[in-house]
């Protein structure tokens, strides 16, 4: 039976259906905190029914989010529209991985699937990058030890108060130019955006390198992973379907729990 995973972003809400471990259909949404649990509710159940699906066919739902209004919003329409509670990622949800930071309650549920993702799938150390809202780098260790990261501003973020800050400046699309040297003022913000941000990206990999205790694999999601990977000189792969992946992991360590009845996101 399939499973709807959800990660609900501050700027995008990004779901996928899993048939066992493969994935038959994913979808990215604006998030707007407006929108009732009805309002998603139909949304979702066309997305599903255009893929061969039906809401009365999902399994069961987990979700991970940043964003605590949608939270409750997904709550209640998993509730009305699947008749499921959901398993919502937080304290008490079995992960596998260890948690080593000052307060392990502060870490976005998002950079926590992001890890357990990463550490299931590549076995080895690793840094993932998630270009989001906010660009996330998180370390985690071949032993399954969530160590930390570092937060920046995500390349909209920067490029959006760049054109509200300047007066003279235009709004521009984030995209590669032609050469770093920009013959206009467009072609020059984009090289400086564009260029700009993978620069920061590898300064920060970098660093991030140098503190780990044993060689790691870099791995890039997120929205603008596949624009900015091919001029890293420190990102290794492209896995655009990291969370979704972490999300349905977590499910199975937490599958057995729920079908003895202790769903949602309880402490277990």
């Amino acid at each position: 039976m399939p499973l709807l995973v959800v990660d609900i972003g501050n700027t995008h809400i990004v779901m996928g259906v899993f048939r066992d471990d493969v994935l038959v259909g994913h979808w990215r949404l604006v998030t707007d905190r407006d929108k009732t649990e009805d309002e998603y509710g139909v949304f979702i159940s066309q997305l599903l029914e255009g893929s061969g699906l039906s809401v009365s066919q999902v399994k069961d739902i987990v979700i991970s989010s940043v964003v605590p209004p949608l939270t409750l919003t997904f709550r209640w329409l998993s509730e009305k529209y699947f008749k499921k509670s959901p398993l919502i990622v937080g304290p008490g949800v079995r992960t596998g991985i260890t948690v080593r930071v000052d307060n392990p309650r502060e870490v976005g549920a998002d950079r926590i699937v992001n890890a357990v993702g990463a550490h299931e799938k590549y076995k080895t150390g690793c840094i993932i990058v998630d270009f989001g809202t906010a660009t996330t780098f998180d370390l985690v260790s071949s032993r399954g030890e969530y160590l930390g990261g570092a937060i920046a501003p995500g390349i909209a973020i920067s490029s959006e108060a760049l054109f509200k800050m300047a007066s003279k400046l235009p709004r521009i699309e984030i995209e590669k130019p032609s050469t770093v040297v920009g013959k206009n003022t467009v072609d020059s913000m984009k090289a400086g955006i564009f260029f700009g941000y993978v620069s920061l990206v590898d300064g920060i990999v970098e660093r991030m390198k140098r503190e780990a205790d044993e060689e790691v694999l870099v791995v890039a999601t997120g929205g603008h992973a596949s624009i900015i990977a091919p001029e890293s000189e420190t990102i290794d792969l492209v896995d655009e379907n990291l969370t979704l992946e972490g999300l349905r992991i977590i499910y199975f360590k937490n599958k057995t729990t729920r079908e003895e009845g202790n769903p949602g996101d309880e402490e277990s």
